[in-house]
C-alpha cells in the first residue's frame, strides 16, 4: 500500500462545511485505509494500492459529492511528490513559510496558459509565480489575505482547478507521511 495525501479544495469555506470525522468515516466505508486528517481541514492522509493519482483524485471528489452533496477538487500526491513540492519551490527560505505556497493543480498547464496567467496578473501585486510540475510555486510577499492572486483567479486563467498549501503545512504533512 502507498501512503497518499489528498489536498481538498473549497472544503470548510463558504457553504461547504464538513466535519473531518465525517469525511474520514465516508472514506473508510469505501475501503480506503489508514485515513487520517492532518494539520487543517481538507488534508487527508490515506493508504491505497499504488495507482495514478488522477484516478484517486476523481474517486475522492466523487465520494464527497455523493455523500455530502458538494463539488470539490482533490489534489492527490504521494510522499515523494510532497517532498518535491517543498524542495523544488524556489521561494522556500526567501520569505516566511506561511507566505510561500505550492498551489497543486489538477493537470499540467502548458507554457502558453501560464503566460496568460502571468500577463493577466502583471501590475496587480508583488506576488512571485513559477510554474512547476502540476503545480505553481507562489510567494505571497505581503501575505495571502490581501492578495488578489486567488485560487479563483488562477483557475479562470489556467482553466484548471487547484488548491494551495504553505511550506509549514506541507512539512508537517510530509513528516506524518514518513512516520
Amino acid at each position: 500500500m502507498t501512503c497518499y495525501v489528498a489536498f481538498f479544495a473549497s472544503m470548510n469555506v463558504g457553504g461547504n462545511r464538513l466535519l473531518m470525522t465525517d469525511l474520514r468515516d465516508a472514506l473508510e466505508r469505501e475501503d480506503i485505509e489508514d485515513v487520517e486528517t492532518v494539520v487543517a481541514s481538507g488534508n487527508v492522509l490515506f493508504s491505497f494500492d499504488e495507482r495514478p493519482s488522477d484516478g484517486l483524485a476523481e474517486m475522492l471528489a466523487y465520494i464527497v459529492k455523493d455523500r455530502f452533496g458538494f463539488d470539490t477538487f482533490a489534489a492527490v500526491r504521494n510522499a515523494e511528490e510532497v517532498r518535491s513540492a517543498i524542495e523544488d519551490n524556489p521561494f522556500r527560505g526567501e520569505s516566511e513559510d506561511k507566505f510561500v505556497h505550492t498551489h497543486f493543480l489538477e493537470r499540467q498547464p502548458d507554457q502558453d496558459q501560464f503566460n496568460v496567467l502571468l500577463s493577466a496578473y502583471e501590475g496587480r501585486g508583488r506576488e512571485k509565480i513559477v510554474l512547476g510540475d502540476r503545480c505553481l510555486y507562489l510567494d505571497y510577499v505581503d501575505g495571502v489575505g490581501p492578495s488578489k492572486l486567488t485560487a479563483a483567479f488562477i483557475e479562470r486563467k489556467l482553466d484548471c482547478r487547484g488548491t494551495a498549501r504553505n511550506m509549514r503545512s506541507l512539512q508537517r504533512i510530509l513528516d506524518k507521511m514518513e512516520e
